[in-house]
């Protein structure tokens, strides 16, 4: 198939209502050609066996042909997870690597945008709901773009707001996943080097819950804040990267506290700020922060 931005590409995909994996498999094409696409929206199987690339209508998931979707009988593949391929999935895996110029970027991609979409597209549950209230996800935002009953406005309008809007978060999630890739080297060298591996101290805001969260010891992370010049701040490791309890909270004492009254009860000068749940303290310097830190541990 064409993937050079030599010429635009025609991308097929059906009409009518659209969806967040059509969308985003349209996105991922547009990354891979440089926007240089033509998307034609049809349930035509002549107008299909006009395109490059044809996905998510079609009846058939042939990688080599260009044609990815995943409706026909038998599906187009399941991950080893349980999660079905849906269109975006399929042209992430065929592309992805391509796109972002790294295996581990394209794998944290499918983990963090294509297997949500995917699982949402072929009615396989990730999560529960508490209540009323269910999680705003990937799905409902680009369901925004859709025509209300009442207005003027068309599928084909909507569809062509929404992939440009893909194409954005694509590229920031691949800018996010590099700056992970690289930032977790900086936490794997600051573990190996901390004397006391429950307090690990790092020179910069680098993501560090993929490196540590893997290791049993840390407990607390020592860090510049980020946007607050100047100052430090400690942070809680969690249990798991998708839960909010933590391996040791804070000390309960100062839940809430700021300013003179946190300094007074943690006996560390220049302490600023402590969460309420527990789980970020704040003080004016790096010293600071890891007095606080050592507190913190022997609680």
């Amino acid at each position: 198939m064409n993937d050079t931005n030599e010429k635009n590409l025609k991308i097929i995909t059906h009409s009518g209502n659209f969806h967040t994996d059509e969308v985003f498999a349209c996105a991922v094409l547009s990354l891979l050609n440089d926007g240089n696409i033509e998307v034609i929206r049809s349930r035509e199987p002549d107008i299909w066996a006009t395109g490059d690339y044809v996905v998510d209508v079609g009846g058939e998931y042939d990688h080599a042909r260009g044609r990815f979707d995943h409706h026909q009988e038998g599906g187009s593949g399941v991950r080893p997870n349980g999660i079905p391929y849906s269109s975006f999935g399929l042209v992430w895996k065929e592309f992805g690597e391509k796109i972002s110029g790294s295996a581990y970027v394209a794998r944290v991609i499918d983990e963090r945008v294509a297997q949500p979409v995917d699982a949402g597209d072929n009615g396989f549950e990730t999560f529960g709901v508490r209540g009323e209230v269910a999680p705003y996800i990937l799905q409902d935002v680009i369901s925004a773009f859709r025509p209300g009953w009442n207005e003027a406005r068309t599928e084909d309008e909507g569809f062509s707001e929404a992939v440009p809007f893909a194409v954005k978060i694509l590229e920031r999630e691949i800018v996010r996943a590099r700056t992970e890739e690289e930032g977790k080297r900086y936490a794997e060298e600051a573990y190996e080097k901390a004397d006391d591996k429950r307090i690990i101290i790092l020179e910069d805001h680098y993501p560090w819950y993929e490196a540590l969260g893997t290791k049993s010891e840390p407990l607390f992370v020592v860090k510049p804040d980020r946007g607050n010049m100047g100052k430090w701040k400690i942070e809680a490791v969690r249990s798991d990267v998708h839960s909010f309890k933590n391996r040791k909270n804070l000390p309960s004492a100062w839940a809430g506290k700021t300013g003179d009254e946190l300094a007074e009860i943690s006996g560390v000068p220049d302490a600023l700020f402590c969460h309420n749940k527990l789980f970020i303290a704040v003080a004016g310097s790096k010293d600071g922060a890891l007095a606080l830190a050592k507190l913190a541990v022997d609680a």
